[in-house]
């Protein structure tokens, strides 16, 4: 008898966890005796990471609630082209 199904990570839920990093991940250096100048740029790089990987999962789940709009774009052929 199987249990129930987990419900399945959303990009909240990934942002949440990444933005928890770009926090944690400096005081980590600092700790460890990074300079500052040096957890302050890896602070930035996760920042931007982040940033682009949050653009990217909210286009993934928007193109998945609606279909249509996903199809949008992209390469365009005639109809009298044979597709492979």
């Amino acid at each position: 008898m199987p249990g129930p199904h987990p419900a399945p990570d959303t990009a909240d839920d990934v942002v949440r966890w990444a933005a928890f990093s770009c926090a944690l991940v400096p005081v980590v250096l600092l700790w460890y005796g990074t300079s500052p100048a040096g957890a302050a740029g890896t602070a930035l790089g996760l920042v931007a990471v982040t940033a682009a990987c949050r653009f990217l999962l909210r286009r993934s789940e928007h193109g998945a609630r609606h279909p249509a709009a996903a199809r949008r774009g992209g390469r365009h052929t005639r109809s009298s082209t044979p597709v492979d």
